[in-house]
């Protein structure tokens, strides 16, 4: 696997949504690859900074509006 189609396919690998062998295929080609590996490290630190930060609340009014306008219960956890 060259460089760029590892790059095409990191989100699904991120994602784990490929199959074993390309998962398998991608983890060697990061084994032997610094740049690569650099990059999948960086996405790595990036979705668990988003994850640990990115947490906003939504007001209770809205949620009871969003749920009135699906017809749920303000307390359905769809």
């Amino acid at each position: 696997m060259d460089c760029e189609r590892a790059s095409h396919r990191m989100y699904y690998y991120l994602d784990g949504e490929l199959t074993v062998w390309r998962r398998w295929v991608i983890t060697r080609h990061l084994n032997r690859c610094p740049p690569c590996a650099q990059g999948y490290d960086f996405e790595i630190d990036l979705r668990q900074v988003i994850a640990m930060r990115c947490r906003d609340t939504v007001p209770p009014d809205l949620k009871r509006r969003v749920a009135d306008a699906l017809g749920l219960s303000a307390t359905d956890d769809a």
